[in-house]
């Protein structure tokens, strides 16, 4: 499922590709992919891409047209992607947008999603600020340590659920969750009152580390994801507990990663991650 890091690779990609092109045409295959704003699509033949920015796990597309500004969102979803006509696709009977351009590096961009979890919305500015308010919480690349600390600190219940809570922190997923509690030593039960001070500005700065190293890596390709010039993720390389249930734990402390099975699967090493 592709999580932030994803969504960043995404979005760099397109906003190099197609800043200052024009939309020729946007073919819809199903119209239930479109969860807000059809009626709205004859408005972006003609517009022009001024910006591309990521919101939690989805892709915001900004156009101008007129001096009016209108975004076509992407939710990847489970297994959502947003491709360019150079990328194989397997099943192409689940692309079910195609836009076309004009002016940019490429000519296309295709919104495959077989699944069907994610959709596609058409908003104007008012649309997207409701969207971006109702669905997600603080970006973890970009809030403050103060307001990091001050969100965690009056809270109660399991850490590992609180930071995949869109609403409370956007676009972390169960792959970079497992990741991010192992190299700060936290089980993932942990509860999130009992964090010290110095526990919490641990996990604030590995957080970033972790989605840092991961975009500049590509992502994670672990089942479904490629960005849109249809290359895989590398940092599934860099994966140190997810997956790897049964495998010597990379501490070297002599355990073996264990799965707990709760809402998502949680990877953990039993003596490096103790529940205190």
């Amino acid at each position: 499922m592709p999580e932030l890091p994803e969504a960043e690779v995404v979005a760099g990609q397109i906003r190099a590709a197609l800043i200052g092109a024009r939309l020729t045409d946007c073919w819809v295959g199903r119209k239930d992919i479109v969860r807000e704003g059809f009626t709205s699509r004859s408005w972006y033949r003609g517009a022009v891409v001024q910006h591309v920015q990521r919101y939690g796990k989805s892709v915001a597309i900004r156009f101008v047209k007129e001096q009016a500004v209108r975004y076509v969102v992407a939710e990847l979803g489970m297994t959502g992607l947003l491709l360019f006509p150079s990328a194989q696709i397997r099943h192409p009977q689940h692309v079910h947008v195609r836009m076309t351009f004009s002016g940019g590096r490429e000519s296309e961009v295709r919104y495959w999603n077989p699944r069907r979890f994610g959709r596609l919305s058409l908003l104007d500015q008012e649309g997207l600020d409701q969207y971006v308010a109702r669905r997600f919480g603080c970006d973890p690349l970009t809030v403050s340590w103060e307001d990091f600390y001050r969100l965690l600190k009056n809270r109660r219940g399991r850490l590992k659920p609180l930071l995949m809570h869109q609403q409370t922190v956007a676009g972390i997923g169960n792959i970079y969750a497992n990741e991010i509690l192992f190299r700060v030593g936290l089980h993932p039960n942990a509860r999130v009152s009992r964090l010290s001070s110095l526990k919490t500005e641990r996990l604030y700065q590995v957080t970033r580390e972790v989605l840092q190293e991961a975009i500049a890596c590509g992502g994670s390709s672990v089942k479904d994801f490629f960005a849109p010039d249809g290359t895989e993720g590398r940092y599934k390389r860099h994966h140190l507990v997810y997956g790897k249930e049964g495998e010597l734990c990379p501490n070297r402390c002599g355990q073996h990663i264990r799965r707990l099975k709760s809402e998502r699967s949680s990877f953990y090493c039993p003596l490096c991650q103790r529940l205190i």
